[in-house]
C-alpha cells in the first residue's frame, strides 16, 4: 500500500501533463518563432485560451506529482514520467480523431516494458525527507551550470536537431532538480504546515526552476523535431531524476549484475520514445496545421 499511493499519483500527474503537452504544443505553434530565447513568448501564449487550459493541466499535474513526491521516493515517482509520451500521442489521437497504427502501439509497448524492466531491476528503495544544505549548493551549481552550457550551446546553433536536443536536456534538468526542491518543500508542508512551507527556501526554489523549466520548455517546442528534443527530455528527467534520489536523498537502486538489464530497460525507452517522436502524430503536433487526414504528401495521417 505504501508504494501505491505514489505510484497512483504519479500515473495521474503524467496523464495530465500530457494533456497539458497537447494543448500547449499547439498553442506554442500560433506564435512567432525566435532564434533567442524570448521572454515575450510568455505574454504570447497567455492570450490563447487552448495554451491557458493546458496551464489548468499542469496545475493538476503539479498537485498529483507533489502527493506523489511527498509520499515516495524520487527514484520512484520520476521516472514513471516517461509514460508522458504514450500517453501524450493517446490523448492526442483522441482529440484529433486519429487511428494509431500498430507500428505506434509496439512503439508504446516498447516504453512501458522498458521502464517495467527498469524500475523491476533497480528496485529503488529509500525515502529520505531532510536534505542538508551542503547537499543542495554542489548541486545546485552542477544542474545550473550544465543547464547554462547546453543553452548556450543550442543558440549557437541554427533551429534543428541539436538545438532540440540541447534545449531539451537544459529542460529534463530543471524539472528533475524541480522535483527534488518539491520533494522537500512538500515534506515542510506536512510537517509545519503553511508558515513552515512558505516560509521554507526550497518552497521558492521550486517555484523558480519550475517556470524556468517551463520557459525552456516553451522554446524548445520550437527549436526543433520532436524526435531530437522528447526521446532527450523523456529519459533525461528520469535518469537524472534517480542521480538526483541518490545523491540528495540518499536513495538506492541495485548495483552490480542488475546494471546490465537496467540499461536494457533503459535501451527499451530510448527506442520506444524515440519511435513514437517520428510517428505521423507527434510530427503533427510540431507542425503548423492541425493534425487531421492524410495527405496526398504524406505528412499527416494515422499512426
Amino acid at each position: 500500500m505504501g508504494a501505491l499511493v505514489p505510484v497512483l499519483f504519479a500515473l495521474c500527474a503524467a496523464l495530465c501533463n500530457a494533456v497539458a503537452t497537447v494543448l500547449q504544443r499547439r498553442a506554442a505553434l500560433t506564435v512567432p518563432r525566435s532564434d533567442h530565447l524570448r521572454a515575450g513568448l510568455m505574454l504570447d501564449l497567455a492570450r490563447r485560451p487552448v495554451w491557458l487550459g493546458g496551464m489548468l493541466a499542469v496545475v493538476a499535474a503539479a498537485v498529483s506529482q507533489a502527493i506523489a513526491l511527498a509520499t515516495g521516493a524520487l527514484s520512484v515517482v520520476q521516472p514513471l514520467f516517461v509514460l508522458e509520451l504514450p500517453l501524450t500521442l493517446l490523448v492526442a489521437s483522441l482529440l484529433f480523431h486519429q487511428r494509431l497504427r500498430r507500428a505506434a502501439w509496439t512503439a508504446v509497448v516498447c516504453v512501458v516494458a522498458g521502464l517495467g524492466v527498469a524500475l523491476a531491476t533497480a528496485s529503488p528503495s529509500g525515502n529520505r525527507t531532510h536534505v542538508p544544505i551542503d547537499r543542495w549548493v554542489p548541486a545546485a551549481a552542477v544542474c545550473g551550470g550544465v543547464v547554462a552550457i547546453l543553452v548556450v550551446a543550442a543558440f549557437r546553433r541554427p533551429v534543428g536537431q541539436v538545438r532540440a536536443a540541447c534545449l531539451g536536456g537544459a529542460t529534463a534538468l530543471c524539472y528533475s532538480f524541480t522535483a527534488a526542491l518539491m520533494k522537500t518543500a512538500t515534506h515542510i508542508l506536512d510537517v509545519d504546515g503553511l508558515v513552515g512551507f512558505l516560509t521554507a527556501w526550497q518552497t521558492y526554489g521550486f517555484a523558480v526552476t519550475g517556470v524556468g523549466a517551463l520557459f525552456l520548455l516553451e522554446n524548445t517546442m520550437q527549436a526543433g523535431p520532436l524526435v531530437a528534443s522528447q526521446p532527450v527530455l523523456t529519459v533525461g528527467d528520469a535518469l537524472i531524476s534517480v542521480v538526483l534520489g541518490i545523491t540528495l536523498y540518499d536513495e538506492h537502486i541495485r548495483s552490480g549484475w542488475w546494471v546490465l538489464p537496467e540499461l536494457c530497460g533503459v535501451a527499451l525507452i530510448v527506442l520506444g520514445a524515440t519511435a513514437l517522436a517520428r510517428t505521423s502524430l507527434a510530427q503533427s503536433l510540431m507542425a503548423s496545421d492541425t493534425p487531421g487526414p492524410a495527405t496526398s504528401e504524406g505528412v499527416r495521417g494515422p499512426l
